[in-house]
């Protein structure tokens, strides 16, 4: 039972629908073939019977004219006839004569997938009809008088059928045609016309009654098929093969063989829009393997395997396009004669596999069927190729398509009743009911049962291959056995007739060779696996050498000799894998050899078999086989002489490529040398790579030819006796020379050099007592002399030149018979050598390099001092110079050349001497010892020649090679002196510091060249600051200022030494005439603000500006670090309190700490939380008796310096008031505070508890009801005020009933109580309200009933919990909002609109409650009087107290700008909105925070309650409540000092920068949402560029901007110096987008480029500075601003304020100038 079936009964029945167009359209209609729609109709038309087929393409012009009324052949007319191939078609028609349409035909027809239920009929799925669908939208049927016409229900997805009865008269017989009428959707050329009727010419081959196609264009016929067969012969059934199928479904009963005779009339027009045809042989070309003729070697071997096989055919070239014919409708007329071999089959199926087929096709599967196969013999096929060469038309035969595939290129296909997608994988097509798939494009071999069917016909194509490939084998054998003649040698038929049969043999093998097919591969597989398997005793038969014999008795010679089976290599490689055939064993070929001697013939065939086993691959057993085949090989030489040689003995060949081909064959050749008439037949490079063989080289020969051995026996070719065999081995070695190798060539000298072989005048000679005929100057010498008297020159000139012949007389005979006389001078010896320099060997050259032949100038005149009798010295070349003046002046020996010969460097002789090593110049070495002599005049010129020649003849000087050498001209002081390359300067700077310098009187460049140093090194100032340091400051600045030059040339470690080395000079504090030296870390070139204070604490020093760059880099800073200071004040803090003069000093230090504190270590951190630093006051009684009651001037204060969390920090006002006289308390600044925070000082709200006491509490209070009424009014716009980051909880929580409660008491005292340490003290007073909250519970406001609510003291406890850390400015401003009246707060600025329309919604619901109440009660009590209606009726609503009760606060402004009014009443300064004013576009520099006032605008009176604000300052400061103006300039100070450059490349987004966020509006200086880092892309003007990492083509930033940024400097600049900030400290960048206008990070101040360039360039370069000066002078204010304040908040617009108004003056001195 289903798991289902209990749903069943409870389930109800639902419709399935079909959108019919989109299933024809996407599936029906959508065949993947060429020709579906045809293809359907034909073979629905021979399912009909038909016996012919009309089809029609008509243009629209033809449709409307009257139609034809006949059916005549169309007679041609000359007229302009359109291209088929873009004429433009409406309409196809395609008629049949086939059995007209019955009921159940028409019924059939409109049903989709009902097919022909007749198991006779190829049709099956009843869909073929839909693809009409895929041209046309409503095809029209008549047939038998009927028609049908299918259309779309109101152009929608229904599709219907109308069927009715043609109209008639009573004489006019019924149409036979059945039409199919199908007006196309997209009108356009009719399908190719060559290709259509191949298609037609396949399809109508294997249809069983059509047997003629006409095709129309119009009413013109362009193609007429036909097919006739002829009586159909049976064959008897062969034996040995199985013809029943693997499972039993089908037996084939019988075979039967018919010729097919198809004919084709065609007009030349569908010949002209052929495509052209592929050559017949192009594909043979492609896929034939590579194969080698059949040698002789085997013919005589093994007999039966020398046939020869038929030659390659060279294809008859294509015909050229014939020229455009006048008659483009004349009919071409073709043939076809096919052999169609059928096995008739029985089936017979199972009630299962019947059942199954029914379901799968929806009819019955066939009990008989037929299975056809055409085959094409070969003579048939050469018919065909023949014909398709000699084709008049480009695109070839229309039966192309028909003839067999022996190549495997798959045009083989199989039909199902027309042709499908499917290849055979053989020559032929094949044709059977096999069950396609739908689009009856492949055979179905995935649905299980309809592939068993399909397989077992399988199996039924290989056996009916089988049977045709063994039935035109046994015609071959029949014809082989009938023609072979009993008496002849062989007992063979003819050679002609051997090859005829063999040529059909080997065709029918190739087309019966299984080739894989496609789609499926599984066709031919199962085919070729049937082909062999149904032969169950019947071998398979192959044509061999001796005829048709079976495969297993037949030898495979070699796999790439296959002369008899050419062409067939894929089926013999088949043969070979089922093991059907045998190669022939190497045992075999072995003993043939043995038997007897080879020809020389057959030994060349029998080592080209070799060759080509060994190309088989490297098999081990190679050798071993090659040893075996060459010792059984043995030659028979004809000779002359002839000769019997075993190839085992064989050892070399001649290379008729190389230098074998020049060697003398009639001559002495060694005895192992392989008989050249064997080696002409090969590949010299194969026969020394496949064989144990080696070239005979031109060496070995000439080795053998001069073997005494060799020429004792034959004294013609003896090279010592016989002169004419001497000089052909010569003009052998002439000939190859070019080609012999360099140790070839030495091997040849090293044989003949000792032998005499040279033909000369006097007889056969030693090569080097010969001499060459231009040696002309002995006339006793043995000159070259060959026996034909041929000239010397060319290749062999240069070889007898090697062997050593001479062209020149031996120098020592010269000499010996020349120099010794006295007869030459040098420049005559000179002159002679030039001459014959070409024959001097290098031997010889060196030789005379090394000879004294030369003499010197003068020689003469010393010969003759020294007496007649002592000859004249001679030098060697290498020892004189050339005779130039230059040399004579530095009294060098010079050549002798004489008088009377001038001397010219670029003559031959004087190129021959340098070679020989005349010196052209003195070496560097000797120079400059001519320069360091003592002569100075020679030294000067020795000097002078080296600068003037250093560049080209001493290129490599090196000065440290000669650092012992003194040669150069130096100053020190006002000596003159000659001093070594390193003991002297170029820089006469150096002068001053004692060092040596160049001589003035050297010419400008001569240091360069001498390549001396411009500078000492760094270590040797090292040392003389150590050792020798300036000894006052006057010379301490001039040493300073040329040491500034060299600061890059220290290394980190020189830098760190000479900072603690004690060189600077500095006057004692004291004693200005005692000078100290003290290390330049030490000391400092200017003090902060405290400069009193410092000077008495560091050194201070100034030696001019460059002379500070040296002394910055060695560690002098501008001013104490941070961390020096910090360190000083650690040491001793009492001390550093005394320096400072007291706590307004002592506080600006603290101050410092403050704003840099990021700078300093964590052990100093560490140190400073531990040491008794900071300062903490705490309030005494003066004395002074108050004037009022709480009234402050009766406090005094007492400072102390105690360790960090001894000191609280008062962020609790109450609790200051109270406690401040027992707890030491921090300054009230918030940068202080910050501070003692950070360094562990406790909040004092921290330190004290409240306890509350209260009476009983009173419930639905007015007081209350309405007080929480007033705050959660008036909440929203106090916290608008405010970023999310600050609050602890937001609006819509306390709007909550449960977490907000207000409760009223009778009476409430607080009680708070301070513990700190020891300390312990508790004071308690009466309170209006209080606020707690127990853990995350809800916010509770306690209320008094017995005094007025104090919105002040709501407003400091709600605070508390609203806020993470209360600021006492948040209570003021809170207390205001709650106090102030709406209109008075939306005069200020605030948006009250929402309160005051829900105030209003409220007042308007009480007033229509009421008036309902009244009339409520009117109807009731009609007797109520008017007054007491107006009674009842309230005027007025709940009072809220306007009154404020503490003190009062300005507004905020709105941010759209202020009034008049309100800019009065806001205090703020006047620069401040200056600065708004001339800041368009750009958000407000204030933040909603900024609702307190500034500090020093702080002149409200003080608060009766809660004590003194916490921005207030205490006496004895000048008047109550106000800043000293010299503690905010203090301030301004530190924050210009705090700028400093950037260090960095590469800014990133978040991880550094400062981020400042504005509660409303983000932009103006805040980076947190700009996209992407900053990174430097460059210089200009000393102030770095960046730019952001989206921008485009940053790279070039600065280029492209230039003059922009030039301008924008030119504004910056000026106000540096305004603010008397370093230019370091300024830096621009550039983005893509954003409102980032400026930003400071860590002291960095950086200006964006886009703004100026938006806002004021334009205006800059017209001259106009004013508004740029203006605008950026706030955007510098507010930035340094930031240097003490981080955040937007009233604090940062004060001191942005101050600091305008500090430096407003030097502005306004700038603006004039603009």
């Amino acid at each position: 039972m289903s798991p289902m079936s209990p749903f069943w009964a409870t389930g109800h029945d639902e419709t399935v629908e079909v959108n019919q167009r989109a299933l024809i359209d996407k599936v029906l209609a959508r065949y993947s073939g060429e020709f579906t729609v045809f293809r359907e109709l034909l073979q629905n038309s021979d399912d009909a019977g038909a016996h012919s087929v009309e089809i029609c393409f008509e243009t629209e012009s033809y449709l409307s004219q009257e139609k034809r009324e006949d059916n005549q052949l169309y007679e041609p007319k000359q007229e302009d006839l359109p291209d088929l191939k873009t004429a433009v078609v409406h309409q196809w028609t395609f008629k049949n004569n086939g059995i007209p349409f019955r009921d159940e035909d028409w019924s059939r027809l409109k049903k989709i997938a009902e097919g022909n239920p007749d198991e006779e009929k190829i049709g099956a799925f009843g869909v073929g009809f839909y693809s009409l669908f895929s041209v046309t939208e409503e095809p029209w049927v008549t047939s038998g008088g009927q028609w049908m016409n299918f259309y779309w229900k109101d152009k929608k997805d229904q599709l219907f059928a109308r069927r009715g009865t043609v109209p008639s008269s009573k004489d006019e017989a019924t149409d036979p045609w059945t039409t199919f009428q199908m007006v196309l959707r997209e009108p356009g050329p009719m399908p190719p016309a060559f290709d259509f009727t191949r298609f037609l010419v396949s399809s109508i081959t294997f249809m069983t009654h059509l047997s003629e196609v006409s095709v129309y264009f119009d009413d013109k016929r362009l193609v007429r098929l036909s097919k006739v067969g002829d009586v159909p012969k049976d064959v008897p059934m062969l034996k040995g093969l199985k013809s029943t199928s693997p499972d039993g479904m089908m037996t084939v009963k019988s075979i039967e063989t018919m010729s097919l005779h198809i004919e084709a009339e065609v007009v030349r027009w569908v010949y002209t829009v052929g495509s052209e045809k592929f050559s017949a042989a192009s594909r043979t070309d492609t896929l034939k393997a590579v194969s080698h003729q059949a040698s002789g070697f085997f013919s005589s071997l093994f007999a039966g395997f020398g046939g020869s096989s038929t030659q390659r055919r060279t294809p008859t070239p294509v015909p050229a396009m014939p020229k455009e014919s006048t008659n483009l409708l004349e009919i071409h007329s073709s043939s076809v004669v096919l052999t169609i071999f059928t096995a008739n089959v029985d089936v017979r199926l199972n009630k299962k596999m019947t059942a199954e087929l029914l379901r799968s096709t929806k009819k019955n599967p066939p009990s008989r069927l037929r299975y056809e196969l055409i085959y094409t013999g070969k003579d048939e096929y050469d018919a065909s190729v023949k014909a398709e060469e000699k084709a008049a038309f480009a695109a070839g035969s229309v039966f192309q398509g028909l003839r067999a595939d022996l190549e495997g290129t798959g045009s083989a296909r199989v039909f199902i009743g027309h042709s499908t997608g499917q290849t055979t994988g053989i020559g032929g097509h094949m044709a059977t009911r096999f069950i396609p798939t739908v689009e009856r494009e492949s055979i179905d071999l995935v649905d299980r049962n309809v592939a068993v069917w399909n397989k077992e016909l399988l199996y039924v194509g290989g056996f009916l291959a089988r049977f045709a490939y063994e039935l035109e084998l046994d015609v071959i054998k029949n014809k082989w056995e009938g023609a072979a003649v009993p008496d002849g040698p062989d007992g063979l038929p003819d050679a002609e007739l051997q090859t005829w049969l063999r040529e059909h043999a080997l065709h029918a093998l190739k087309f019966f060779t299984f080739h894989p097919s496609t789609p499926s591969a599984v066709v031919s597989s199962l085919m070729v696996n049937a082909f062999f398997a149904c032969a169950t005793t019947r071998p398979f038969p192959i044509i061999s050498s001796e005829g048709v014999r079976s495969a297993s008795l037949v030898h495979i010679p070699d796999p790439d000799s296959l002369d008899i089976l050419k062409g067939a290599n894929t089926m013999v490689a088949t043969l070979r894998d089922r093991r059907m055939i045998k190669d022939i064993t190497f045992v075999d070929v072995l003993n043939e050899l043995r038997a007897r001697p080879l020809s020389e013939a057959e030994t060349v065939a029998c080592l080209k078999w070799w060759v080509g086993v060994s190309k088989q691959g490297n098999n081990p057993s190679l050798l071993q086989g090659r040893s075996q085949l060459l010792d059984a090989l043995v030659v028979s030489i004809v000779g002359p002489p002839e000769k019997i040689m075993k190839l085992s003995e064989a050892r070399t060949f001649l290379n008729s490529r190389t230098g074998g081909a020049i060697i003398p064959t009639d001559g002495p050749l060694p005895s192992t040398l392989l008989p050249t008439s064997i080696t002409r037949s090969f590949d010299p490079d194969i026969l020394g790579s496949v064989f144990p063989w080696q070239q005979l080289t031109i060496v070995d020969w000439l080795g053998h030819v001069t073997d005494p051995k060799v020429a004792a026996g034959n004294a013609e070719h003896d090279i010592t006796l016989s002169p004419s065999w001497a000089e052909r081995v010569l003009s052998v070695l002439a000939r190859s020379w070019p080609s012999l190798s360099k140790s070839a060539q030495e091997d040849v000298v090293r044989i003949l050099g000792p032998k005499p072989c040279i033909p000369t005048s006097t007889g056969l000679k030693i090569p080097d007592q010969a001499y060459f005929a231009s040696v002309n100057l002995f006339r006793d010498l043995p000159i070259v002399t060959m026996p034909s008297e041929s000239v010397i020159k060319g290749t062999l000139e240069k070889v007898l030149q090697s062997l050593g012949v001479r062209k020149h007389v031996e120098l020592q005979i010269v000499f010996d018979r020349m120099i010794k006389t006295g007869d030459w001078t040098t420049f005559d010896l000179v002159k002679y050598l030039v001459s014959i320099q070409s024959t001097l060997t290098p031997q010889e050259l060196e030789r005379l390099r090394h000879t004294s032949a030369f003499s010197k100038q003068g020689a003469s005149n010393e010969q003759l001092a020294l007496g007649t009798g002592r000859k004249i010295q001679r030098y060697k070349a290498m020892d004189l110079y050339e005779p130039v003046d230059i040399f004579r002046e530095l009294c060098l020996p010079i050549i002798d050349w004489g008088a009377d010969n001038r001397w010219k460097p670029s003559s031959d002789e004087a190129k021959f001497l340098f070679s020989l090593g005349l010196m052209r110049a003195p070496s560097l070495s000797e120079i400059l010892k001519i320069a360091a002599s003592g002569n100075p005049t020679v030294r000067g010129k020795a000097l002078t020649f080296f600068l003037d020649n250093i560049s080209l003849k001493y290129p490599n000087y090196d000065p440290y090679d000669y650092r012992d050498l003194a040669f150069v001209p130096a100053v020190r002081g006002s000596e003159e002196m000659l001093a070594k390359p390193f003991e002297l300067y170029s820089g006469s700077e150096w002068a001053a510091l004692g060092f040596s310098v160049v001589n003035p009187s050297l010419h400008q460049g001569a240091a360069s060249k001498l390549k001396l140093n411009d500078h000492p090194p760094t270590s040797e100032l090292v040392i003389l600051l150590e050792k020798s340091p300036p000894g006052d400051e006057a010379m301490a600045r001039q040493w300073f200022e040329v040491l500034s030059g060299r600061v890059p040339d220290f290394s980190p470690a020189e830098l760190r030494k000479l900072s603690e080395t004690p060189f600077v000079p500095v006057r004692s504090t004291g004693d200005k005439s005692t000078t100290r030296m003290l290390q330049p870390i030490q000391c400092y070139f200017s003090g902060t603000g405290g400069v009193e204070l410092h000077s008495k604490l560091f050194a201070f020093v100034d030696f001019g500006v460059r002379a500070n760059v040296f002394l910055t880099a060695c560690g002098t800073k501008q001013e104490p670090s941070v961390e020096e200071i910090a360190q000083i004040l650690l040491e001793n803090p009492q001390q550093f309190y005394q320096l400072a003069n007291g706590r307004e000093n002592y506080l600006f230090e603290l101050r410092n700490l403050a704003v840099n504190r990021r700078l300093l270590t964590k052990g100093t951190i560490l140190r400073m939380k531990r040491s008794n630093i900071l300062l903490g006051s705490r309030r005494v009684k003066s004395g002074v008796k108050a004037s009022n009651e709480g009234d402050e001037e009766n406090w005094d204060f007492q400072d102390d310096l105690l360790q960090p969390n001894k000191v609280a920090v008062a962020d609790d006002t109450n609790a200051y008031q109270l406690f401040s006289d027992r707890i030491f308390c921090a300054p009230q600044e918030d940068i202080l505070e910050g501070l003692y925070l950070f360094l562990g000082s406790p909040p004092l709200s921290s330190l004290v508890r409240e306890d509350y006491r209260t009476a009983r509490e009173v419930f639905h209070s007015k007081t209350g009801a309405e007080t929480k009424h007033l705050i959660l009014e008036r909440l929203p716009l106090f916290l608008h005020e405010f970023p999310q980051s600050r609050t602890k909880v937001s609006f819509n929580w306390l709007n909550e009933e449960k977490n907000f409660i207000v409760k009223v008491f009778g009476k409430l005292q607080v009680t708070k109580s301070l513990q700190h340490g020891d300390l312990r003290y508790s004071e308690s007073s009466e309170a209006s309200a209080v606020a707690k909250r127990e853990g995350r519970g809800p916010i509770e406001l306690w209320l008094a009933e017995n005094t007025q609510v104090d919105m002040y003291e709501v407003s400091t406890s709600l605070c508390r919990f609203i806020f993470e850390s209360p600021k006492l400015n948040d209570a003021l401003l809170f207390m205001t909002i709650l106090s102030t009246d709406l209109k008075a707060l939306k005069r200020r600025g605030y948006n009250v609109d929402r309160i005051l329309r829900q105030q209003k919604a409220e007042r308007e619901a009480v007033e229509k409650l009421l008036r309902a109440e009244t009339r409520a009660t009117l109807v009731s009590s009609p007797a109520m009087t008017a007054q007491e209606i107006q009674t009842k009726t309230p005027t007025t609503q709940p009072k809220i107290p306007s009154t404020p009760i503490g003190p009062t606060i300005a507004a905020p402004a709105p941010r759209t700008g202020p009034s008049p009014e309100q800019v009065l009443k806001r205090p703020t300064s006047a620069i401040n909105n200056l600065g708004r004013f001339l800041r368009p576009n750009r958000s407000d520099t204030s933040s909603p925070q900024s609702t307190s006032p500034p500090p020093r605008e702080s002149v409200l009176q003080p608060s009766p309650g809660p004590g003194p604000s916490r921005a207030l300052v205490r006496s004895p400061q000048p008047g109550p409540n106000v800043t000293p103006l010299a503690n905010i300039a203090n301030n301004i100070d530190m924050a210009i000092r705090a700028c400093a450059p950037e260090r960095s490349n590469l800014l990133r987004n978040r991880e550094e920068m400062q981020v400042v966020k504005e509660s409303l509006d983000e932009g103006y200086c805040d980076v947190s949402g700009r996209a992407g880092d900053l990174d430097l892309v460059g210089t200009m003007g000393g102030v770095k560029v960046f730019a952001t990492q989206d921008l485009p083509e940053r790279d070039t930033l600065i280029h492209r901007k230039h003059d922009v940024l030039a301008r924008f400097l030119y504004v910056l600049n000026p106000l540096v110096a305004v603010y008397k900030i370093p230019q370091a400290c300024l830096h621009v960048f550039a983005d893509k987008e954003g409102q980032l206008v400026a930003f400071n990070r860590g002291g960095s101040l950086f200006m964006n480029l886009r703004y100026y360039e938006a806002w004021h360039d334009h205006d800059v370069q017209r001259g106009d500075f004013n508004k740029a000066f203006i605008s950026w002078y706030f955007t510098l204010a507010h930035e340094i601003a930031h240097n003490l304040v981080h955040p937007h908040n009233s604090e940062h617009e004060f001191y942005f304020s101050a600091i305008c108004e500090a430096y407003f003056v030097p502005l306004s001195r700038l603006l004039p100038h603009s």
